[in-house]
């Protein structure tokens, strides 16, 4: 079994790293950005730096990865923060240096496409955080939402449990970042509607590991950082969110049916399912459609449960994924799951 620690947590003056190790979308829509960085140093008092791919659009994975190295061996530099996700991350992973970066554990929090380098670090022995990227959730119009808020503070700089809420208000509508009239006001909420919890009859207590379920297929079809044995998964928290590009029903049942014919579903005792997102520009469903596209999605992740993992318990709408507030989740640290109680508890 691989060790897994959680790296030392930062301080308020810090200095921390904002990188991109997928898209330089900085550059394309610098308000959400120049937002973001704003609110590390007023709102949570540490001192972004940026590298020399941060905005830069179709940077080489060899740029990107020089820059996680630079971030990495900074020893000023006490955490590192992804601007955005992306969709070709897979390609910097093999010029990772994987011994500089298990010498100079630092926090590192993304997700999306970052599933790839968290998936890395939880190779490495470094315990990542899944959430909290600089132009998503700092860069949110009007305010962060305080849920998010709360649990990027706690995650950043605090070490201990830390129950996570469902949220009262949520949405999954974005606005144009190019129009500075986006940020004078606050996205429009809907109600929360709470977890659905299946098979909650137990506590599950395990190491967090998944991400986002597109970039897990990619990663199983190129056979990286999918551990060899899979024991090393058994009794972990089985930690998934679907992405911005709305996959589809049958698409999600399709690549839960492979994880579970490659064994992987089955050494999962509980899952954290993420709210689906359910609008995108390209699809801008009506909440009816959304709701539609969320309860088919659901019923597809319990199928293949039910056909390769028909113990695992499941938690559903979890608000941990490509929807707004996002609670940030601890990858390769410590999620407890308790049934009966009806609670999560992640330890940062």
């Amino acid at each position: 079994m691989t060790t897994i620690a959680y790296p030392p947590k930062p301080s308020r003056g810090d200095r921390v790293a904002v990188i991109s190790p997928s898209s330089g979308l900085p550059g394309l829509y610098p308000l959400p950005h120049e937002l973001g960085l704003r609110r590390l140093r007023e709102e949570f008092g540490l001192e972004p730096v940026e590298y020399p791919a941060t905005r830069k659009m179709g940077s080489t994975p060899r740029e990107r990865a020089d820059d996680i190295h630079a971030a990495f061996a900074d020893p000023e530099i006490k955490a590192v923060i992804a601007s955005i996700g992306g969709d070709d991350q897979i390609t910097v992973l093999p010029l990772l240096d994987r011994e500089l970066i298990r010498a100079n554990p630092k926090p590192f929090f993304g997700m999306s496409d970052n599933t790839n380098l968290l998936a890395y670090l939880y190779n490495t022995g470094v315990v990542g955080y899944h959430g909290a990227t600089v132009m998503c959730e700092l860069g949110r119009p009007g305010a962060m939402h305080p849920l998010t808020a709360d649990s990027l503070r706690a995650a950043l700089f605090t070490s201990g449990p830390y129950e996570l809420r469902p949220a009262e208000h949520w949405t999954d509508v974005n606005r144009e970042w190019a129009d500075p009239a986006t940020f004078d006001a606050e996205p429009e909420t809907r109600p929360g509607t709470g977890w659905i919890w299946q098979r909650a009859d137990r506590v599950v207590e395990g190491r967090g590991w998944g991400g986002n379920l597109e970039i897990l297929s990619w990663l199983l079809m190129a056979d990286r950082e999918i551990a060899r044995d899979l024991s090393e998964y058994d009794g972990g928290v089985l930690v998934l969110e679907t992405s911005e590009e709305l996959p589809s029903a049958t698409e999600v049942f399709r690549i839960l049916r492979n994880m579970g014919e490659r064994g992987l579903l089955r050494r999962f005792p509980a899952l954290l399912m993420g709210r689906a997102k359910t609008w995108s520009f390209e699809r801008p469903n009506t909440p009816e459609e959304g709701a539609r596209h969320a309860a088919e999605q659901r019923e597809a992740v319990q199928r293949a449960l039910k056909a390769y993992a028909p113990d695992t318990m499941a938690v559903f709408d979890v608000d941990l994924g490509h929807t707004d507030p996002q609670l940030v989740l601890p990858y390769g640290g410590m999620i407890r799951v308790d049934g009966p109680a009806r609670r999560i508890t992640v330890t940062y």
